[in-house]
């Protein structure tokens, strides 16, 4: 229980030993003949006005005994807590900027990557190009020896071909011109000249 609590009961109890006076009082003025009420209402009116200058002083004896220690300690305690407020406040700020920053510092972050990002696929573009182009070339350069290598098969099969040809239509014109005489004239020809040439060795 506080002191605000224990000076609030004080105060109801005198509170209420006042209104029971002033109900007595009336109690009794009610009770008595007319004469006697006359009487007794001045005299009941200086007994109200001496309990109300009691009840004054009591209170005023309470609340100047109770009330400053109590309003000194709930001043201490609010002081504390706007100090504390305050301390909370400044704590929030202080991680509201350092979340701006990090913010901010992100938003950097990701313009740098974004920068580096576009420049790293530029440079892959490119690399891609160049790769691309050298490999153009070299299946150019593959497909050029392969189409010249079977130039020159084709060419030299040609000339097999028509040197094939020429030896058949030679033969062919030659056994159309040599009979059975003329070919053994041409093989005696030919005997008698291998034998001068072992004759010669």
């Amino acid at each position: 229980m506080t002191r605000l609590d224990v000076v609030m009961r004080r105060f109801a109890v005198l509170l209420l030993l006042t209104f029971g006076a002033a109900l007595v009082l009336s109690a009794q003025e009610s009770g008595q003949p007319e004469a006697k009420k006359e009487e007794k209402s001045e005299a009941g009116a200086i007994w109200k006005w001496a309990n109300f200058v009691i009840l004054a002083a009591g209170l005023g004896y309470l609340i100047n005994k109770h009330m400053p220690p109590i309003f000194r300690a709930r001043t201490t305690e609010i002081q504390k807590d706007i100090s504390e407020a305050q301390a909370i406040k400044r704590d929030a700020e202080s991680r509201a900027a350092a979340v701006d920053a990090r913010v901010q510092a992100l938003g950097t972050e990701m313009e740098r990557f974004r920068a580096q990002s576009k420049i790293e696929m530029q440079q892959e573009g490119d690399r891609i190009r160049q790769e691309t182009a050298r490999q153009i070339a070299r299946h150019d350069a593959q497909a050029a020896q392969e189409i010249e290598a079977a130039a020159k098969t084709a060419g030299r099969e040609l000339k097999e071909y028509a040197a094939k040809l020429a030896l058949e239509l030679a033969e062919q014109r030659i056994r159309a011109r040599v009979d059975d005489r003329t070919e053994s004239s041409l093989v005696d020809a030919f005997v008698a000249d291998l034998g001068r040439l072992e004759s010669k060795n």
